[in-house]
């Protein structure tokens, strides 16, 4: 970690390789860093993807081929030994040998001098990009929370999330032959309703497709929501659906997850990383970014705290309302409900509006919603030039580039009907990376404002924060993510003339805010 110039009164920016690797000592003592650069980071953003290993990090900032990045010792017999006082090769790569922990332990000045040449570097590359530096500082920012959050998880209420499981999953099994009792009792429910197929494997989705068929639900396979319309058709949909929830309970967040990521202070902790590898989203492990809706009431403030609530409401259109740059879309915006400002200017109704622009954005441009885009083609053009561009970019097998200048690589493909696939793909990536942006701005700036009020973010769910704030500072702590939200929105938009706005409960409980 080195510590980069910065003006007089500013708080430094640190710089590092990665975050996890970097900061966790320092979040672990309670420490609290306010501005950061995260080399793994800015190369995501300079190149996509996800792999960010120095070598590849160093040669992209230098301008090198990463197919000429040298191989890394692999300590066997056959090893090249590079010579170890030369952190960088006569042909410009990185050593391997600086990849080595004890290389890093024991030249840590030279290391960081390296970490402080690639910073200056990505700086230059990504000022090429409109809002590339700023966006580079919001990545690296994000990156730094998610270490954060990874250390301080969320908290839980312990018996109530272990009622819970009880209730689906069953009780805890003493052995694997009480497990097999719980499981056959669990599928009961399902086999009672079908005399004389007691046999019936629920856990394989062919049996039960033609088990559904044989009782007249045409279906071509079982996902929920395939089922879900044929629920009051026969008594056997129902009992299956419910079963799948128990089941998924069961396997995925029962007694062996509790024990495994819910820690003796009553947190829940898993990973968070701050790209997914794709268009840039925020990705947890441990169940935290697919947490099952009945299990969310065991979600709870720890006593003295309240949970701060924020949802951002029809945020993917809002934001190609700003990287468009359509006035029409743009002026959508304002009211609480774009989706109905839409629908009178299309003059459809709001189911109507609200599926051409879901199509608009997914890449869904035939059937029922066809006549409502071509509403859509007169009435905003330029948003739907933008996504038409995203996506014959993707089609032709060309990377596309976010609003805050992330690169989304795709593959090429031959057949015409993958390469539309990947052209629904980056119609959707540029929207939905530019709406990451837009969210981790926001998490940052929520996350500065919060610390003098003794509160931190708890969890980042796509486009859903979720704050632990003492109770006696439950207003302030409210106040601070509403008013983070305009600052953050005007700061990345540029001062666009397009409005963001968030549903915000103050909850004792993450089940309590929704509706």
């Amino acid at each position: 970690m080195q510590r980069a110039e910065q003006a007089a009164g500013e708080p430094p920016r640190w710089v590092w390789w990665d975050a996890a690797g970097a900061v966790s000592p320092v979040v672990a003592a309670g420490g609290f860093v306010h501005r950061c650069w995260d080399l793994a980071e800015a190369h995501r953003l300079l190149v996509g993807g996800f792999d960010a290993s120095p070598d590849r990090v160093w040669a992209v900032a230098h301008g090198l081929d990463i197919e000429g990045v040298p191989a890394r010792r692999s300590d066997d017999l056959f090893d090249v030994i590079d010579d170890d006082s030369v952190a960088v090769r006569a042909d410009g790569y990185l050593n391997p040998v600086c990849l080595q922990p004890h290389w890093q332990r024991d030249n840590l000045v030279d290391y960081a001098r390296l970490a402080l040449t690639v910073a200056r570097k990505q700086l230059r590359l990504l000022a090429a990009r409109e809002r590339g530096p700023a966006t580079g500082a919001s990545e690296s920012g994000a990156a730094l929370l998610c270490v954060e959050l990874t250390r301080h998880g969320l908290p839980i209420d312990r018996s109530t999330l272990e009622r819970l499981i009880g209730e689906h999953a069953g009780p805890r099994p003493t052995d694997e032959g009480h497990a097999r009792r719980i499981r056959a009792e669990r599928d009961r429910a399902v086999l009672d309703l079908l005399p004389g197929r007691s046999t019936i494997d629920l856990r394989n989705p062919a049996q039960v497709r033609d088990l559904l068929r044989s009782l007249g639900v045409q279906v071509d396979d079982t996902r929920a929501w395939h089922l879900e319309p044929y629920r009051d058709t026969h008594p056997v949909v129902g009992a299956l659906l419910d079963w799948r929830k128990d089941e998924r309970i069961a396997t995925t967040y029962g007694w062996q997850w509790l024990d495994t990521h819910v820690g003796a202070d009553d947190r829940l902790r898993g990973p968070w990383t701050a790209c997914d590898g794709g268009a840039g989203r925020m990705t947890a492990g441990a169940g935290l970014h697919s947490l099952p809706t009945p299990l969310r009431p065991g979600v709870a403030a720890a006593d003295g705290h309240v949970l701060v609530r924020a949802d951002l409401g029809q945020v993917e259109p809002r934001v190609l309302a700003v990287v468009s740059g359509d006035p029409a879309f743009a002026r959508a915006t304002a009211d609480d409900d774009l989706y109905a400002t839409v629908a009178r200017q299309l003059n459809l109704e709001r189911p109507a509006a609200k599926i051409a622009v879901l199509a608009a954005m997914y890449g869904q441009t035939s059937g029922p919603a066809a006549e409502a885009l071509r509403r859509m083609d007169r009435t905003y053009p330029q948003a739907m030039a933008y996504l038409r561009a995203a996506a014959q970019r993707g089609e032709a097998g060309e990377p596309v580039t976010t609003y805050g200048g992330r690169v989304v690589p795709v593959t090429e493909a031959d057949e015409q009907v993958h390469r539309r696939a990947v052209g629904r793909f980056t119609r959707n990536a540029v929207v939905q990376g530019a709406a990451a942006e837009l969210f981790k701005a926001w998490a940052l700036t929520v996350r500065d404002a919060l610390r003098p009020l003794g509160a931190e973010v708890v969890l980042c769910l796509h486009d859903e924060l979720l704050v632990h704030a003492p109770q006696e500072r439950a207003d302030a702590a409210a106040a601070a993510v509403r008013d983070a939200l305009q600052a953050a929105a005007r700061r990345w938009s540029g001062g666009a003339p397009v409005r963001f706005v968030a549903d915000l409960r103050v909850v004792n409980r993450w089940s309590e805010a929704k509706d």
